[in-house]
């Protein structure tokens, strides 16, 4: 398993010990701590004294992340501390789950743009990679038997249909995903202020990347891959590519530009607006701008808003899959 390729014996052990101190009562995890972090008696202290936070996320590859680490850890050793703890997050992740088969950012519930189901930065992807190896059986899940197994199941085919319930259809055609949409009306929904209701060309990648994971797919799948796969060649951008360029007296002491070049790869935006399908870039103040010359500097430099993004799905992913197909 991947886990096992990148992190040695010791070094597994060890992480998986700082990933059962993190755990929350809920089952799941905050992020962005550090999992290879060696854990004082006193800082252990204070983790059983956070047990009750209200933190636990799928954000950033928290919570599916340490079920791998956990997973993996308990079949090297056969420590029932690590599989005990899996088993309570995926347990966690199943809780967590719409009824529509979507997943929140944040489970307990919490408010505010963390209640919307939530594809921004792999996260709803990264819970069904998860549940996908757990049914096909992968060998780090083998503890993962009976009626768990077959809830974990049902997890994953209620999650591939919130998956097609809420690829945006625009002027009657399918089109991609937002990075977050609505858990009542399944329609795109705005996050942070600079994070509009839109067309995601980053988050979409990973989603129909997944698609192409399902082994025998429905004629509905199979749709819903050749649409999104159009949609990023008909928007992709061509001949430009972002500049870096030296300006004294700037926080970063650069900033960047989008220049003409013949010569440069495709790129996509970030978000791409929901009538002319047009990248959009916003600072702070939720108004959105056909340019990044447009928007502070500040949400210039400080977030990614062109890419390669589709690159190696249309290149690689795609042609693989349709030679299957």
């Amino acid at each position: 398993m991947l886990l096992q390729g990148s992190l040695g014996a010791d070094e597994l052990l060890q992480t998986a010990e700082t990933v059962l101190a993190y755990q929350r009562s809920s089952g799941g995890w905050p992020k962005n701590y550090d999992r290879e972090e060696q854990l004082s008696e006193s800082r252990l202290q204070e983790l059983r004294a956070a047990r009750d936070q209200r933190d636990s996320t799928i954000d950033n590859g928290a919570t599916h992340r340490e079920i791998r680490i956990l997973a993996a850890a308990y079949k090297q050793s056969g420590d029932m501390r690590y599989l005990n703890s899996a088993s309570r997050g995926i347990q966690y992740l199943i809780d967590a789950q719409y009824d529509n088969g979507g997943w929140p950012q944040y489970y307990p519930l919490t408010s505010s743009y963390h209640l919307h189901i939530t594809y921004n930065d792999g996260a709803m992807i990264g819970v069904m990679n998860l549940f996908r190896d757990i049914v096909q059986g992968d060998e780090d899940f083998e503890f993962v038997s009976g009626k768990f197994r077959k809830d974990c199941k049902t997890a994953l085919e209620l999650g591939l249909d919130c998956i097609l319930k809420t690829q945006v259809r625009l002027n009657g055609t399918l089109t991609v995903w937002c990075a977050q949409h609505d858990r009542e009306s399944l329609k795109p929904a705005k996050a942070r202020s600079y994070e509009l209701p839109s067309l995601s060309g980053h988050e979409s990648v990973g989603i129909v990347t997944y698609l192409m994971t399902v082994e025998d797919p429905s004629p509905e799948i199979v749709a819903s891959i050749e649409a999104a796969v159009s949609w990023f060649r008909e928007h992709q951008l061509i001949g430009v590519k972002i500049e870096r360029f030296d300006v004294p007296d700037t926080p970063k002491g650069t900033d960047i530009r989008l220049v003409k070049n013949s010569e440069a790869p495709p790129l996509w935006g970030r978000f791409y607006d929901l009538k002319e399908q047009r990248p959009i870039f916003c600072s702070r103040d939720g108004i959105p701008r056909r340019s990044m010359e447009e928007i502070s500097y500040e949400r210039r430099n400080g977030y990614s808003w062109l890419g390669e993004y589709a690159r190696d799905l249309l290149k690689k992913h795609y042609p693989a899959w349709k030679t299957g197909h």
